[in-house]
């Protein structure tokens, strides 16, 4: 089911002071940004990658882990027999799509689903 950690990030309320932050005082490479809401940075063997609330899973603050899967359909039908609560569903266009859900102790937990070539 799960393929790799494809991210991980945090929730940030002011993006181009963590952007500095993270690209300054710790090195990271910036690989892209999406204005205040989105930076990702190559975290070598893993994304690592800053969000702003609106574009964040769940309740927006904590760390969130995102798992990349083949199936994200099949994922949910399993998270779901498993106990866990589906919170939302985003098709992100040629980037593909994401599933936001609480895991049975109650954290927010992420599936990324790449887009398929037609």
């Amino acid at each position: 089911m799960i393929k790799r950690i494809q991210n991980a990030y945090y929730v940030v309320a002011d993006m181009e002071r963590a952007v500095r932050f993270y690209r300054d005082a710790l090195g990271l490479k910036l690989k892209f940004q999406d204005g205040a809401k989105w930076a990702q940075f190559d975290g070598v063997n893993a994304n690592f990658s800053l969000s702003s609330p609106e574009e964040s899973a769940g309740d927006g603050h904590g760390a969130i882990i995102v798992f990349e899967v083949e199936d994200i359909d099949a994922a949910a039908r399993r998270i779901e027999e498993g106990g866990g609560a589906i919170i939302s569903r985003r098709d992100m266009g040629a980037h593909g799509c994401t599933l936001a859900f609480r895991d049975p102790a109650g954290n927010t937990v992420q599936l990324f689903a790449r887009r398929k070539p037609a």
